[in-house]
């Protein structure tokens, strides 16, 4: 019984039964016939030399085209989808499952990072893997996580925002690099050792044009934050989620330290991202006998993790189980398929694929 597998028969080859036997033909664009099967048999060393040069070559090409694919560092290479279908395990209908890699070679990252709303929980999801998932992805997934990194960096140098949020990423991936270099020998990485050491290099470099971005004061000459009545002031900095954008906003303007210095502000931002029974674990009093709100949130965030919230997210249909961005449409066979999605934050991502 024949092989049932791929065509043992090499691109551009075709076989025609002739009055002699079986002869072997190439395309047109190929350069037309070749010989046949008998040839190939003779004692010939002339001939043994032609073909295996002519094999030698047919590799060495499809590997310098192959190599040309993958170096291109900044062009994903990768079959970017709307949606996928997520199955954690084989079945008689389907072989095989879905992985941490390929869904994140497989959804469109590299475009999400472009809009405002997807940017943070693309950057939130790369720092996850940079942790504790780097291991667990394939040498197509590695590649294409350096591919959108790189364009992540791009952006806010060319942007100028975001600037500390990818300085931790950055720092995170190089902490873990330095890790798992150093524990090549157990083959933890895949890839070349001098490969990722020009990654590190890479990443070293970024974190260098980063430390040097000069962000320069607009030419605009109107109505500033600080023109603005007193009670817009403290309503926009009560839209802030992060307390370092609070102590940083207040090193602007005298008026402004003022403003950043409330109580109240300090208060709101902990019982938002805290419970209760966290805060009362973690209290602080001042010298005036009143709580410290302000040391309480940063002793707080050392402690708990802050509450997440992204414009847009990652959602999964718990009817057909398919894993697309907020608002995408997929083929559900739901009757109400809004009420069958659930959205997923980073870590939940992660978790998805972990069997």
């Amino acid at each position: 019984m024949p092989f049932l597998g791929q065509d043992w028969r090499s691109p551009g080859q075709s076989w025609v039964k002739t009055a002699d036997g079986w002869t072997r033909f190439l395309d047109e664009k190929s350069g037309g016939f070749v010989g046949d099967i008998s040839s190939f048999c003779k004692k010939d060393d002339h001939n043994k030399e032609n073909i295996f040069n002519s094999i030698n070559y047919d590799v060495a090409a499809k590997k310098r085209k192959k190599d040309l694919l993958n170096n291109k560092a900044k062009t994903q290479y990768f079959h970017q989808e709307k949606w996928i279908y997520v199955h954690k395990g084989s079945t008689k209908e389907r072989h095989g499952y879905c992985t941490l890699g390929e869904a994140f070679n497989r959804l469109d990252f590299s475009s999400a990072i472009l809009d405002s709303r997807r940017f943070n929980y693309v950057v939130r999801l790369l720092e996850l893997i940079a942790k504790s998932q780097l291991t667990s992805l394939s040498g197509i997934a590695q590649k294409n996580y350096m591919n959108i990194l790189e364009k992540v960096v791009q952006k806010v140098l060319e942007d100028q925002q975001n600037i500390r949020l990818i300085r931790e990423l950055l720092q995170t991936l190089y902490t873990s690099l330095c890790t798992l270099v150093q524990r090549v020998g157990k083959s933890v990485l895949v890839g070349n050792i001098n490969m990722w050491v020009h990654r590190m290099e890479s990443i070293l470099h970024w974190q260098q044009q980063l430390n040097n971005i000069q962000i320069t004061r607009p030419a605009f000459k109107g109505t500033t934050l600080t023109d603005l009545p007193l009670c817009l002031q403290l309503n926009i900095m009560q839209r802030l989620s992060d307390g370092r954008d609070l102590v940083s906003l207040g090193q602007v303007a005298p008026d402004l330290q003022v403003l950043s210095e409330d109580r109240l502000l300090w208060k709101k931002l902990c019982q938002y991202h805290f419970t209760d029974r966290q805060i009362r674990k973690r209290l602080i009093l001042s010298d005036k006998g009143q709580l410290d709100w302000k040391k309480m949130y940063f002793k707080l965030i050392r402690c708990y993790p802050r509450k997440e919230q992204y414009g847009d997210t990652l959602q999964l249909c718990r009817h057909c189980h398919i894993l697309s961005w907020k608002g995408t449409d997929h083929p559900c066979t739901a009757n109400n398929p809004e009420t069958c999605s659930t959205s997923l934050s980073p870590q939940e991502f992660i978790n998805l694929f972990r069997f």
